[in-house]
């Protein structure tokens, strides 16, 4: 599903305009990256979390050389998803 068959599909159930949900679905996406950018997280109660965790750095294979390559610490966005979206996903 992409972004526009989001759009498609809340403008069909709540009567708004594809534009109105679009821009409202472009808001929600610039706060969530804002607050992971900021080092927050958001808790989306019954659906999940994304919150930014540090990765340490690491040694790695370069898999065409098989040569040792330096991989640098770095902060990565991630997503826990809750017990309720786990359930609703398992049982398709």
């Amino acid at each position: 599903m992409t972004k526009a068959d989001i759009v498609d599909t809340v403008a069909g159930a709540t009567g708004l305009t594809r534009s109105e949900v679009s821009a409202v679905f472009d808001g929600v996406l610039k706060v969530i990256a804002s607050e992971l950018a900021d080092g927050g997280s958001i808790e989306l109660r019954r659906f999940g979390t994304f919150k930014p965790v540090k990765r340490a750095a690491r040694q790695a294979l370069n898999p065409r050389t098989g040569e040792p390559v330096r991989v640098a610490a770095r902060v990565v966005p991630v997503f826990k998803p809750s017990p309720q979206l786990k359930a609703l996903v398992g049982h398709n």
